[in-house]
């Protein structure tokens, strides 16, 4: 049938000329050929199907509505195709050297707190966590401190407004890493050895030295005859392994609610002293507090600033202090 010869024919080559077809004027240039409404190729086609006989005109029609709906999707798909920009891929030049991208590492205070654990493993103490958000009974009542305490003022604390929906009991940040060992003594019986490393959260002035957030190291020992001797060696151990054998350290007399006796531990810092933490033996009334008996165990606590440490480590000195640890400044932070 010479109408279908026709109809193939057009197809055919519609199609080869949208596939031939390189920007948008060639697309364009296409659609007036072949599908144009007042005189393109298709327009001549219609005009032909009315000379059929009735009996082919449905084959034909059918035939013609396929092809005409096949060129019209393929010329569609092919603009579109010449719309879009060209790709990223098409613009790189694989003969150029690549951008190296930038390499970041852990934090200063990430790096000391893994060495911290890892002294303090070679001294025999395990690692234990404990959660940020504490009650009064493990931040204050069982490290032995009364509610008329300093330490208890709610202007000297974190209080959560909305813990009181929650809980019958006030929340608060913990004030310091000393909930731990409360936690830990409560579900183990003596001999405790462990270390706890983790955020704490006072509401002080920001100086060189202070940040109402910061880092403790809690160290807790019990057992059978521990003295303050054992106290004052590992700590010296400590700071030994931690700066080397030049480090200097020294013992005041002080006072702390869950430690008697008390001491303050500075290290030499230039031409003075730096407080780095405070430490004691247990006091018995925390002991008795989880259960254990005073009469038949000892122990000694101590909670060392680990900021201090790494700036004493890193040389920090300046006026920023304890900021550049929160600065997020990457010329700071890369140097380590």
């Amino acid at each position: 049938m010479p109408v279908l010869d026709a109809l193939t024919e057009y197809e055919q080559q519609a199609l080869d000329a949208i596939q031939s077809a390189a920007d948008p004027q060639q697309i364009e240039a296409v659609r007036v050929e072949f599908l144009g409404k007042k005189k393109g190729r298709l327009k001549e086609l219609q005009s032909v199907l009315g000379k059929v006989t009735a009996e082919e005109r449905p084959v034909v029609g059918r035939r013609f509505n396929e092809i005409k709906n096949r060129v019209q999707s393929a010329w569609e798909q092919k603009r579109d195709q010449l719309a879009r920009p060209a790709t990223a891929a098409a613009a790189i030049d694989v003969t150029l050297p690549g951008v190296t991208l930038p390499v970041g590492s852990r934090h200063p205070i990430a790096q000391t707190i893994d060495e911290f654990k890892e002294i303090m493993g070679r001294l025999g103490f395990s690692v234990a966590d404990g959660p940020e958000i504490e009650d009064e009974r493990h931040n204050f009542e069982a490290l032995n401190i009364p509610l008329d305490h300093p330490a208890r003022d709610p202007l000297d604390n974190f209080y959560l407004a909305t813990a009181g929906r929650t809980s019958d009991r006030p929340l608060l940040l913990r004030s310091q890493t000393s909930t731990v060992q409360i936690r830990v003594m409560e579900q183990t019986a003596p001999p405790v050895r462990i270390v706890s490393l983790g955020r704490v959260y006072r509401p002080d002035a920001i100086d060189a030295t202070h940040s109402c957030m910061f880092h403790q190291m809690e160290g807790l020992m019990v057992d059978r005859g521990i003295t303050m001797a054992d106290l004052k060696t590992v700590l010296r151990l400590f700071a030994t392994a931690y700066f080397g054998d030049d480090v200097h350290v020294r013992f005041r007399p002080s006072f702390f609610p869950f430690t008697e006796p008390s001491v303050e531990v500075d290290m030499a810092w230039g031409d003075g002293w730096l407080e780095i933490g405070g430490a004691g033996m247990v006091d018995p009334n925390v002991l008795r507090a989880v259960g254990y008996d005073p009469e038949e165990v000892t122990g000694f606590a101590f909670g060392l600033g680990v900021e201090r440490f790494a700036m004493r480590r890193f040389a920090i000195s300046d006026e920023r202090g304890i900021r550049h640890f929160y600065d997020n400044d990457v010329r700071f932070l890369q140097q380590f």
